[in-house]
């Protein structure tokens, strides 16, 4: 039976911190937990970085460091070694985001088939992982969802994003690595949906390789993961799932008010929960099926799963589950899952300093806005901390 006070362990999550790392890491969730200052610290570094002001090395010391594993793949390598040595898998993420020429799409498609070719030398990293938006342009994506007439030169497009995402599928397949696609917008998300449910059909005969991502606070995706495990067993394919609660929600809210549709995100953050735990618990109940990775920072969802796991008599590391979270964040689940012997394993960002901004400016507007969730990061960092004087003081004396 798992102990129910499995993530109160202090020391085991953040047995890797020096004293350095876990001051910074307290000032940080310290200024996150201010809601004004978030907005207003990313709204000041834009402007910064527009007017080409010396600032890079302010960010690459704070959030960087906190959210981020180095500027290239290499750099990142002690850091995925440290964490496999307690038990913790790493996931590289090419965190580059906003680009918009082609040029940019074919050398962000070649630098994820390089990480595919360079996780599968290395047993800590089981996982590579794709954004679409960073495989073509969103509008693209968007008018084929929205079953749009394509111009040639759109068509032409279209085809090269195809083209690019059987690339990295091939690659995954060839090297034996699994590759996650993220989610994105709602009104973009069905042609990848489509596109990625194909390659499953190729790729995932004997398991799977190629995943999608579900965001549960879409209160329609349950509906659509029965509805794709029929197709599967139909076709006989296995399916691989990436599960998160989701990151878009005030953007679809919005958009759905301005354009007078019904939103597609749950009511409040209680039925995300339960939408959550529900499409976790039939991707378990049907394991034999389909293979999932369960992105979540919630220590409820996790027990959960952990549970469920044990009553159906499954190993605590069996392949098909694994428990991801966020470098930089939550590391009571991830280390003290490790030392169970779960599948434990860390998204692991990396790019040059100014390229991943966008993606620190996400991560800092998330943990100020996910209710409790910079809150719980902070309590934990200082309960560590008052942890550590008094060992010391216990030492001295």
């Amino acid at each position: 039976m798992i102990d129910t006070k499995i993530f109160n362990n202090t020391k085991r999550a953040f047995i890797l911190k020096s004293e350095k790392d876990l001051k910074r890491s307290i000032f940080i969730f310290k200024l996150m937990n201010i809601p004004l200052l978030v907005p207003l610290g990313i709204f000041f570094t834009k402007i910064a970085l527009k007017l080409r002001l010396p600032i890079e090395w302010i960010i690459k010391k704070t959030v960087f460091e906190q959210f981020c594993g180095g500027t290239t793949q290499k750099d990142c390598l002690p850091l995925i070694k440290l964490m496999y040595s307690k038990h913790v898998y790493s996931v590289l993420d090419y965190s580059v985001e906003g680009k918009s020429d082609e040029k940019e799409f074919e050398k962000v498609a070649k630098t994820k088939a390089e990480i595919i070719k360079f996780a599968s030398e290395q047993k800590e990293i089981p996982f590579a992982v794709a954004k679409p938006t960073g495989l073509g342009r969103f509008k693209i994506w968007e008018k084929v969802s929205q079953n749009e007439e394509l111009s040639s030169s759109e068509q032409s497009e279209w085809n090269r994003i195809q083209k690019r995402v059987k690339m990295l599928c091939q690659t995954a397949a060839d090297y034996n690595t699994k590759l996650m696609f993220d989610a994105e917008e709602t009104w973009m998300q069905k042609a990848v949906d489509d596109l990625i449910e194909e390659m499953m059909k190729i790729y995932n005969r004997d398991k799977a390789i190629i995943f999608n991502t579900i965001q549960c606070y879409r209160w329609d995706r349950l509906a659509y993961l029965k509805d794709i495990h029929e197709r599967a067993k139909k076709e006989n394919f296995k399916l691989g799932f990436k599960i998160v609660r989701g990151a878009y929600m005030e953007k679809e809210n919005a958009r759905a008010r301005r354009k007078r549709y019904q939103t597609p995100i749950c009511e409040d953050k209680e039925a995300t929960d339960v939408n959550f735990n529900a499409i976790m618990c039939y991707c378990i109940d049907n394991i034999d099926d389909i293979a999932t990775f369960i992105g979540t920072h919630n220590e409820v969802s996790t027990y959960m799963a952990l549970q469920l796991m044990s009553q159906k008599g499954l190993k605590l590391d069996d392949d098909r589950v694994w428990f991801g979270q966020l470098y930089g964040m939550s590391d009571h689940i991830s280390y003290n899952l490790g030392e169970e012997c779960s599948n434990a394993i860390k998204l692991v960002p990396f790019g040059p300093v100014r390229d991943v901004v966008p993606y620190l400016f996400r991560r800092a507007q998330e943990n100020s806005s996910v209710q409790g969730q910079s809150s719980r990061e902070l309590s934990l960092l200082l309960e560590e901390k008052e942890r550590r004087k008094g060992q010391y003081v216990k030492r001295v004396n």
